[in-house]
């Protein structure tokens, strides 16, 4: 009986470091290799990493690309293993196309273009790649290979024209970065194409971060008749080799395999915030992070994510407090150091804000106190941790979330500064059920407390800016609960305010949460990048104009 070995490789690729990436290409080869694998399948653009974006549009880059290809495909002798891997090729008239190539032997055997270009939500594909037309099966070892890039799986046309020219198994190289919604949506289309043609599928993911984009593998092998017989794991590298035999009506079927399990809920968003983070400091050169902490939930959860991240030791905490702090914000603040292990600084700034009180008084002289003299605090504390990152080199990690970011509840220029956002994408509900599930979970590869993260206080007390005298975010927003069920309607689903009304919420506060949703689009144009974990974050996903009077 016939049989052939296919490994899944999900690597973790550094967007243009050819060679870093090659190496991790020929690593796999090697690992491949030893396990007796016929043929190592890589993920989409894996040479270049993902995505690249307008990198492609330069000429240089993608002839770089090129060379890489050759190189590669020079060391992948026909001892081994083929290689099934993404990369951009050069077409004519200065055009790129998205490819998967096929090495073996010292050459490259074979090339599918990708012919469904993303162009939604964070994919800008349809702009600077050209697409490839639909094309049949690649031959290798007795196994005729469907070989389809990311997209082309979420629509029937491709699988449809492997099957009917006659391939034996579908094989999906993927770029496919993680939200709360769609490790469903990707099993369903696999399990669809199952479905329409009766071939089993393998589809391979990348791991790690990109930017705002975090990959959290998760690959997997479909039968002809939909059953699931492999999963990688989430959310690290690793190269999971499954072996398929033809049986008796010349099909070829896989072998049942490892099913490791994908989590979901708070764990999935905890790994998709603590990759994000790890990657978007460590591939850039930070030493550390520095960030401000409040006492809050929110900067209590941002210290706790950077912490299983990176290490307690490369994690500062400042506390700044003002006239305003209470003493048990600045015991929560304590408590979170503590439990995380990090070094706390601690800064009074009640002398500074009443001096820059004095200074602006003549100017201001006759007007009553209001948001200028809180958002004077904020920013005070913000010059503060810029200088802690600027001294110490440590990236500053700003700690607002979601909810507020959608209504302007932040301060530019203040709490706004720094460089990247754990939080961005979080609203602030998810925040308080992401606190509650690291406090009663860890794993071995998260570098923070085995036990609680997070101290009680800062998740049961009222939230607050603690800018004026008893000040809690609720004198300024609706409760959390409600307010993100309505932002969740009119951001991720875009809702209309009617749509939102007949589901049973108050008319009057939808329009006034739509009203504060628009006006501060300016704010948010002016905001770090931070971890996408909704199908809608705001910057990539959700483009705005500012200068916008249409209100539905």
């Amino acid at each position: 009986m016939a049989t052939f070995s296919l490994a899944m490789a999900q690597v973790n690729p550094t967007v243009g470091d050819f060679a870093h990436n090659s190496r991790l290409i020929l690593d796999a080869w090697r690992e491949g290799r030893a396990a007796g694998a016929d043929l190592v399948v890589l993920p989409e653009l894996v040479l270049t990493g993902y995505p690249p974006e307008d990198l492609i549009t330069r000429p240089a880059f993608v002839a770089a690309a090129g060379e890489a290809v050759q190189a590669l495909a020079g060391s992948i002798d026909d001892t081994g293993p083929a290689v099934v891997l993404g990369a951009p090729v050069a077409l004519d008239n200065g055009a790129a196309g998205n490819a998967a190539l096929l090495l073996h032997g010292g050459t490259v055997r074979a090339q599918r273009l990708k012919h469904h270009l993303p162009n939604y939500g964070v994919f800008d594909e349809a702009r600077v790649f050209r697409p490839g037309p639909p094309s049949g099966p690649v031959a290798f070892r007795g196994v005729r290979l469907g070989l389809m890039v990311c997209e082309d799986m979420w629509f029937p046309d491709i699988a449809e024209t492997h099957q009917e020219s006659g391939a034996d198994l579908l094989v999906v190289i993927n770029g496919s970065p993680f939200d709360a919604r769609k490790g469903d949506q990707r099993l369903a289309h696999a399990v669809a194409r199952v479905t329409e043609t009766r071939l089993p599928l393998a589809y391979v993911n990348q791991v790690g971060g990109q930017d705002e984009l975090a990959f959290d593998g998760a690959s997997f092998v479909l039968t002809g008749d939909a059953r699931l017989v492999a999963q990688a794991p989430s959310w690290r590298p690793d190269l999971t080799v499954t072996r398929w035999r033809r049986d008796a009506d010349d099909h070829w079927e896989p072998e049942a395999g490892t099913l490791e399990p994908v989590p979901g809920g708070p764990e999935a968003i905890w790994r998709a915030l603590v990759t994000g983070l790890r990657d978007y400091v460590q591939k850039n050169g930070f030493p550390g992070v520095v960030l401000g902490l409040s006492g809050g939930i929110d900067s209590a959860l941002s210290a706790a994510v950077a912490v299983d991240a990176l290490g307690a030791e490369r994690v500062i905490g400042v506390r700044m407090p003002s006239a305003y702090s209470s003493a048990g914000s600045l015991d929560d603040a304590a408590a979170s150091a503590d439990l995380l292990g990090i070094h706390l600084e601690t800064v009074p700034i009640a002398g500074a804000v009443e001096a820059l009180g004095d200074l602006l008084k003549e100017a201001f002289a006759g007007r009553e106190s209001d948001t200028t003299e809180e958002n004077l605090q904020a920013r005070l504390r913000g010059t503060i941790l810029m200088a802690f990152s600027n001294k110490f080199g440590h990236m500053l990690l700003t700690t607002g979330n979601k909810s507020e970011m959608s209504v302007g509840y932040a301060t530019l220029y203040g709490d706004m500064n720094g460089g990247f956002s754990v939080l961005k994408d979080v609203y602030k509900t998810t925040a308080y059920a992401l606190a509650r599930w690291r406090n009663d979970h860890s794993a071995p590869e998260l570098l923070g407390p085995a036990g609680p993260a997070i101290p009680e206080a800062s998740i049961t007390k009222p939230p607050s800016a603690e800018l004026r005298p008893d000040q809690t975010d609720q004198d300024s927003l609706p409760p959390y609960d409600v307010l993100d069920e309505v932002l969740e309607r009119l951001v991720e689903d875009e809702e209309s305010v009617a749509e939102v009304v007949a589901a049973g919420f108050d008319p009057a506060l939808v329009k006034r949460v739509r009203s504060m949703l628009l006006r501060a689009e300016y704010k948010r144009r002016q905001a770090p990048p931070g971890v996408r974990i909704t199908t809608r974050a705001f910057g990539r996903d959700r483009r705005y104009p500012i200068t916008n009077r249409f209100a539905d």
